[in-house]
């Protein structure tokens, strides 16, 4: 059972880092193929618990109408692969006119030809226009997920709503320092049946993507965050 949890988590933390991406001509998300990111995954202590690596493999298109697909590998706290042989995550980003599309069930459908655990995701993905702008609001996304692990079947669900932009300001990460667009959304999770609500705010960086994130509880108490430790083009 606790490898079941840890599984989930490591899922949840993929997906809603996907949701969060976006891109289109001078946006939040990079388009050179060959470029890796690496970005770390912290407690609420501040304390390094894994790493998310993101590899661009290939870019279609150009402008507000692309296609892009990217890896990303779950790395532990040493930055070492957290499987053996490592498992690399297909996905694929499609911005048309502007706006990113993230279809959760392309995300998946690559490495469950290999594994015995089956999965289905829908819902409505997030979305970043282009010329984002301080005071603006987001539109809400969902995802839901089942995952068939043969055995037994676990459900997820991901709801963000309360989508803003902040501001546009310096944020400085190990990776660098950025001009980043602060969004807050609620992000409200059910897994084993259990709801947990948090409160997000995420700094994009046109180009790159998420480079921040800060993950808070209904009592404003600090439960994890993210930033951006390496970038290679």
């Amino acid at each position: 059972m606790k490898t079941i949890f840890r599984f989930g988590s490591w899922m949840l933390i993929l997906m809603i880092a996907s949701m969060a991406e976006t891109y289109a001509q001078n946006t939040f998300f990079p388009t050179k193929a060959g470029m890796v990111m690496v970005i770390a995954q912290k407690n609420a202590k501040g304390k390094t618990e894994s790493y998310t690596k993101q590899t661009i493999k290939n870019v279609e298109g150009s402008g507000n109408n692309m296609t892009i697909s990217y890896v990303v590998e779950i790395l532990d706290k040493d930055r070492k692969s957290q499987a053996n042989p490592p498992v690399e995550v297909p996905c694929k980003v499609v911005i048309k006119n502007g706006v990113m599309i993230l279809d959760m069930n392309q995300m998946f459908a690559g490495q469950q030809k290999d594994q015995q655990v089956k999965m289905e995701v829908t819902g409505v993905p997030m979305e970043l226009p282009e010329n984002m702008q301080p005071g603006q609001s987001l539109k809400d996304a969902n995802m839901n997920m089942v995952m068939d692990m043969g055995f037994m079947k676990m459900n997820m669900a991901v709801k963000m709503t309360d989508g803003k932009c902040l501001a546009i300001e310096d944020v400085t990460v190990p990776a660098g320092t950025f001009k980043g667009y602060k969004v807050t959304q609620t992000v409200s999770t059910t897994v084993f049946g259990k709801d947990v609500v948090s409160r997000t705010t995420t700094w994009y960086v046109q180009g790159v993507g998420s480079v921040k994130s800060e993950s808070y509880d209904d009592k404003n108490q600090l439960q994890s965050s993210s930033e951006l430790v390496e970038i290679k083009s």
